[in-house]
């Protein structure tokens, strides 16, 4: 698929805020405040400013309503109104805390769970597409979690809880990818998807259309398969093993904890547009490719 910037910043983004919210809801930093009020500040801005994004890429903006309403069916629409529900009941964490102190450990609890949950449906929008086999995959939950914990965990100030959480998540990277490469490479052919094997091999005569199409610059996007191992590298090193490495084998600080989040962040940004750039869709077979 081509990968839509919008989409990236939504998954980047939205998965610190909710990460950060989900250590928020468990006490962690215990702070009161200002200093509270700065760590929801961040959540609030990181989780709100990917939602945001998510919107960019419709075409019209007032539709963006009507993806609530096909909760039964829908996980766009159940990841909306979770991070509805989330971003509400934080905020009435948020406050008690903030001007007096409270602990709110119940309601932020809850908050905590209802962080994760927003994720898990944020990644069930790919991993149920049976369309694509690389994201339909019990990983691809999995891999959006431990993004989400441990960048988290870094924002929040938990550098060894974060560095261990990385260090799983470049386990599961490495993993996700080796699996989704089997299930990509065992989608098919031109001939099963037009059900006509068993007259021999099938081949595309000539293009279904005469002119660039939505189709074919959405869902036929390739990207070379040099360069996607090479990208491969980087997002593995940069978003898990060297900050993790960082923060469980050197001293506890500030800018070690930073560089850290730098690194986390942009690996993610490299990880999460592979994650589309490389998402096969069975349209393709279609279309020769």
């Amino acid at each position: 698929m081509h990968p839509a910037p919008s989409v990236i910043i939504f998954t980047t983004l939205s998965g610190l805020g909710f990460g950060l919210f989900f250590w928020l809801g468990l006490g962690v930093p215990d702070v009161t405040g200002g200093t509270a009020f700065a760590f929801f500040f961040i959540a609030y801005s990181l989780s709100c400013a990917g939602l945001l994004a998510s919107t960019f890429h419709l075409g019209n903006k007032k539709n963006a309503v009507y993806a609530l309403s096909q909760w039964r069916t829908s996980w766009l629409s159940r990841e909306g109104i979770a991070a509805i529900v989330t971003l509400i009941l934080f905020a009435l964490v948020a406050v008690p805390r903030i001007f007096l102190g409270a602990e709110m450990a119940i309601s932020g609890a809850i908050g905590s769970m209802l962080a994760v949950v927003t994720v898990f449906t944020t990644s069930m929008i790919y991993a149920q597409l049976k369309t694509i086999p690389r994201w339909n995959q019990p990983l691809t939950p999995v891999l959006f979690l431990l993004h989400t914990l441990g960048g988290g965990a870094l924002l929040a100030g938990e550098v060894k809880i974060a560095g261990w959480l990385l260090l799983a998540l470049t386990l599961v990277l490495f993993a996700a990818w080796q699996v989704g490469d089997k299930r990509a490479n065992a989608r098919g052919t031109t001939g099963d998807a037009t059900g006509l094997v068993h007259l021999g091999e099938v081949r595309l005569l000539e293009s279904g259309h005469t002119a660039r199409n939505y189709v074919v610059d959405e869902m036929v996007y390739r990207v070379g398969r040099k360069h996607a191992r090479k990208l491969r590298w980087i997002a593995l090193v940069l978003a898990g093993a060297l900050p993790a490495a960082i923060l469980l084998l050197t001293p506890s600080g500030h800018i070690t904890a930073f560089l850290a989040l730098a690194l986390h962040l942009f690996g993610t940004i490299i990880g999460r547009w592979l994650f589309f750039a490389e998402a096969e869709h069975v349209v393709g077979l279609y279309h020769g490719k």
